[in-house]
């Protein structure tokens, strides 16, 4: 019997597969990152597997963007153009979800996050996505958001418009059709 959170052998396979044809397409994400070590350590880690075939389920079209030398592990990010279409239309978080009397949307970014084992990106590591390319011209991702803004009821998204990359707010329940969330993993 297959494990909730574990993918088939040809799941695995056909991930695998996706991943390396963008890994090779890609290059200016992860230059001087070895497809092989990379591959290696996912192969060794069924549950990182299976994250990343939820980012790519969603729409993230999840690839390598960095190496952390210190901890040993290559950091994944959602890398479609726009924010995957999978987890749009949803507020921020469980409070924020439960606060929303009418037209509440069907989850929120933080427990979607968690649920794909996966993290929001901070304004930081969105800011370091957007010097791989130009994301979210057209719709906006929510971002973590410091607990100071939480707790006056706001939460934080950005988006490039204009050759600019904005950081917003907004209250926390609110949701749109173009707003969605960005992931990070760590292998």
């Amino acid at each position: 019997m297959v494990n909730k959170k574990e993918l088939s052998p040809k799941q695995n396979e056909e991930l695998l597969s996706t991943l390396k044809v963008r890994f090779k397409k890609n290059t200016k994400r992860h230059q001087r990152i070895s497809w092989i070590k990379v591959e290696e350590k996912l192969e060794r880690d069924t549950a990182k597997l299976w994250s990343l075939h939820q980012m790519e389920i969603t729409g993230g079209e999840p690839d390598v963007i960095g190496y952390n030398k210190k901890t040993n592990e290559y950091i994944f990010c959602d890398c479609s153009t726009e924010s995957p279409a999978g987890r749009r239309s949803i507020c921020y978080d469980r409070e924020a979800l439960e606060l929303r009397k009418e037209h509440k949307p069907k989850n929120n970014a933080i427990d979607m996050a968690a649920e794909m084992g996966i993290e929001l990106l901070t304004e930081n590591e969105y800011r370091e996505l957007q010097t791989l390319g130009n994301f979210d011209t057209k719709t906006s991702s929510w971002i973590k958001t410091p607990s100071k803004i939480r707790k006056l009821g706001g939460a934080i998204f950005s988006d490039y418009r204009y050759g600019t990359i904005f950081v917003y707010h907004n209250s926390a329940e609110s949701y749109y059709a173009v707003r969605g969330f960005r992931g990070l993993l760590k292998v």
